[in-house]
C-alpha cells in the first residue's frame, strides 16, 4: 500500500468515527458483474455488461489495472457502458462501485483489440411519433460561477470590466440556456464585510451580500447559498487560506458564534427577499469540498459538527428551507455524510457532490439504503476538467463531453452545475489571455466556446424526448432528440471519448453517421444543420488564424465577436419525409439538425 493509499485510508476512517458508525456501503456485498461483452470497432473497443443491484457505478479494468485518465478526478462510470479508444488490444474486466472505497470483485476478463479497418458507418433513427418522457434538462437548475464579490468589481482583465463582464455572463447563462440559480463560494468572505468582533463581541453587517443577491435576484436568477468561507474574526485558525483571494479554511473558534452568524443571514434573506421566494426557491449548501485538506483544516469531526450546527441554524429561521451537502470533491464523504446525519439526526433535503472529467455517478442506491428515496442529488460541481488553465474545455471536446455527461445525467441528477458560466475567475490567478484553459462557458469578452454552444443546442431541443436508437459501428456516437408543441424536430448527435489524449481528435474515430427519422407528418420541412468542430462554431481557431495573441485590439473584438456564431454545416434545405441525411462527422464534433414545418 503506497503511502497516499494509506493517508486516504486513515482519513476515511477517522471520517466513519466520526459519523457514528461504519458506512453502509462499505458493508454492501456487490456481486460479480455479468455477461462482460466486448466489441471492437474502428478504433475502439466497447464493452457492455448487466447491471449489479446497488451500484452507483462501475470501474473498468485494462490489463489488470484500473482505466483513469489525467486531470479526472473519478474513474468510475455510471453506466454498463464503455468505450476504449486509442489503446492496443487488452484484457478488460469490470467491477461495480457502492461508494466512493467500496469495490466489488472483478468479472471474469474477456479480451478484445480495436479494428485495424472498419466500415465505421453508425445508424440514428428517430421515431418522431414516440414521446419517452418529458425532457431532463439537468443543467437548468444552477450554473456555477466564481465568487459572487467579483460582480461588483470595477478592476479589468485584458481591458475587459470584470463586473460588468461577470453579470452578463450569469444573463447570457439565464437567457440562452435557462438557467435558473447560480452556485458560487465564500459569501461568507470578508470582502463582503458580513462579521466582525466590537470589544468581543459579534457585530454582522450583510450590506455587501446585499449589492451581491440583489445583482443575483435582479436578473432572474436565484442563489444557491454556499455557506462558505469562515470570516477571520470567527476563525479558529485565520493562517489556514485557500486561493488567491486568501478564503479562510479553519473550523470556526466559537461554533455558537458560526451559527448565531448563519442564522442571522438566512433570516435575513428571508425578510429581505420574502420567506415564500427563499424557502420555494433558494438553498443554502454546507461548506465546499471540506472532504479535501486544501477546504478544510480541521478534522472529519469537526467538520460533521459545522454540519450539523449549520443546518440547523438555517432550519430555526424556517422548517421548510433546503440545506444540504456534503459539497464534496469527487463524489467523497457522500455515504458517510448519510450515515452520519443518520446518526444526528441533522436535515438533509438534498446531497450535493462534485465530479470533474467524467459523467456523474449514480447515487440513488445509496439514498435508497439508507430509506432516503427520492432525495434531491445535485451535482453543484462539474466540468471536463478539474484543473486550472487546461486547454481540454476551450475546444470542441468539451462540446462532446458536456453533451455526454448532461444525457447520461438526464433523468436520474436533479443538477448537474457546470463550473463555472464565464472565464472572469481568480482562483489561482486571473486570466492571462484569451484562451487559457479556462473553467468558463465563455471567454474574457463574453465570446461563447463551443461548450456554451453545445449546452445552448440541448435546451434548443423540443419539451418531448423522441424515442432514439444508435447502432452500427458507435464508437462514441450519441444522440438526443425531441420535439416541439409546434411539431418541429431537433435531433443532437455527437462523436466524442473520454480519452483525454485524442482530445485534439482521432481520424480512426470519425464517422459516417446514416440520420433517419421516420413518423414525420405530410409535408415539406425546413432542414437545417448546425455543427460545432474544429471549423466550425470555435472561436479558438477563429482567434489562432488572426495570430492568437494573449489579448486581442479593438479591431480584433469586433471581428471576434461577427465570427462568434452558431455555424451551418450546410445551407438550409426543404425536404419531404421519409427523411434521410447522411453526413460525416468527425471526432470531436457536435451536429444538430433541426426540420421545422413549412407553412403554407
Amino acid at each position: 500500500m503506497s503511502k497516499a493509499e494509506a493517508a486516504r485510508r486513515d482519513w476515511r476512517e477517522r471520517v466513519y468515527q466520526a459519523s457514528g458508525e461504519v458506512a453502509q456501503g462499505a458493508r454492501i456485498e456487490l456481486a460479480v458483474p455479468t455477461a462482460l461483452r466486448a466489441t471492437p470497432g474502428a478504433g475502439h473497443v466497447t464493452l457492455t455488461w448487466d447491471p449489479v443491484p446497488g451500484a452507483i457505478g462501475y470501474l473498468v479494468h485494462r490489463d489488470g489495472a484500473p482505466v483513469t485518465q489525467p486531470d479526472v478526478d473519478v474513474a468510475a462510470v455510471p453506466a454498463c457502458r464503455y468505450v476504449d479508444t486509442g489503446r492496443p488490444g487488452a484484457a478488460y474486466a469490470v467491477a461495480a462501485v457502492s461508494a466512493m472505497e467500496a469495490t466489488g470483485p472483478l468479472s471474469a476478463a474477456v479480451h478484445a483489440k480495436p479494428l485495424e479497418t472498419g466500415e465505421a458507418r453508425v445508424s440514428v433513427d428517430v421515431d418522431t411519433e414516440t414521446v419517452t418522457r418529458p425532457l431532463p434538462r439537468p443543467w437548468r437548475p444552477m450554473i456555477g460561477s466564481e465568487h459572487l464579490s467579483h460582480l461588483l468589481s470595477t478592476e479589468r482583465t485584458g481591458g475587459r470590466p470584470i463586473g460588468a463582464e461577470l453579470t452578463e455572463a450569469l444573463r447570457i447563462s439565464r437567457e440562452e440556456l435557462g438557467v435558473r440559480a447560480v452556485r458560487a463560494h465564500a459569501i461568507l468572505c470578508d470582502d463582503l464585510g458580513v462579521y466582525r468582533e466590537v470589544n468581543g463581541a459579534p457585530v454582522h453587517d450583510f450590506t455587501r451580500v446585499d449589492e451581491v443577491y440583489d445583482t443575483i435576484t435582479g436578473m432572474g436568477l436565484r442563489p444557491v447559498v454556499e455557506l462558505s468561507f469562515m470570516p477571520r474574526e470567527l476563525a479558529a485558525d485565520p493562517s489556514k487560506t485557500v486561493f488567491g483571494y486568501q478564503a479562510i479554511i479553519s473550523p470556526p473558534k466559537d461554533y455558537e458564534r458560526w451559527a448565531d452568524l448563519v442564522r442571522a443571514l438566512t433570516a435575513h434573506l428571508v425578510e429581505r427577499y420574502g420567506e415564500r421566494e427563499v424557502v420555494d426557491h433558494w438553498a443554502f449548501e454546507v461548506w465546499n469540498e471540506a472532504n479535501l485538506e486544501v477546504f478544510w483544516s480541521g478534522t472529519p469531526e469537526e467538520f460533521f459538527r459545522l454540519y450539523d450546527v449549520t443546518a440547523a441554524a438555517v432550519k430555526s429561521v424556517h422548517p421548510g428551507l433546503r440545506v444540504g451537502g456534503p459539497a464534496s470533491a469527487a463524489n467523497g464523504w457522500v455515504e458517510e455524510l448519510l450515515d452520519h446525519v443518520d446518526v444526528s439526526g441533522a436535515a438533509l433535503d438534498f446531497v450535493s457532490t462534485h465530479t470533474y472529467g467524467n459523467a456523474p455517478l449514480d447515487w440513488r442506491p445509496a439514498l435508497a439504503g439508507h430509506g432516503r428515496e427520492g432525495t434531491p442529488i445535485w451535482w453543484t460541481e462539474w466540468g471536463p476538467t478539474p484543473t486550472h488553465f487546461h486547454g481540454i474545455g476551450d475546444g470542441p471536446f468539451g462540446a462532446t463531453f458536456l453533451l455526454h455527461g448532461m444525457k447520461s445525467a438526464a433523468g436520474r441528477v436533479d443538477a448537474l452545475a457546470h463550473w463555472v458560466a464565464s472565464d472572469h475567475f481568480e482562483e489561482l490567478g486571473r486570466p492571462p489571455r484569451l484562451l487559457h484553459g479556462g473553467f468558463g462557458l465563455l471567454t474574457v469578452g463574453n465570446l461563447r466556446k463551443p461548450r456554451f454552444y453545445a449546452l445552448a443546442l440541448a435546451e434548443r431541443l423540443g419539451q418531448e424526448e423522441l424515442a432514439a436508437d444508435v447502432g452500427g459501428d458507435a464508437a462514441g456516437v450519441e444522440a438526443w432528440a425531441a420535439r416541439h408543441e409546434d411539431g418541429t424536430v431537433g435531433v443532437l448527435v455527437w462523436n466524442g471519448t473520454l480519452n483525454h489524449g485524442q482530445a485534439g481528435g482521432a481520424a480512426e474515430l470519425s464517422r459516417t453517421v446514416v440520420l433517419t427519422l421516420a413518423g414525420l407528418a405530410e409535408g415539406p420541412y425546413e432542414l437545417r444543420h448546425l455543427r460545432i468542430d474544429e471549423e466550425h462554431s470555435n472561436i479558438g481557431a477563429v482567434w489562432r488564424a488572426m495570430g492568437g495573441a494573449d489579448w486581442p485590439g479593438q479591431d480584433q473584438w469586433a471581428e471576434l465577436r461577427e465570427a462568434n456564431v452558431l455555424q451551418d454545416y450546410e445551407p438550409a434545405r426543404v425536404v419531404e419525409p421519409p427523411v434521410q441525411v447522411v453526413f460525416e462527422l468527425p471526432m470531436p464534433g457536435v451536429s444538430f439538425l433541426e426540420l421545422r414545418r413549412v407553412q403554407s
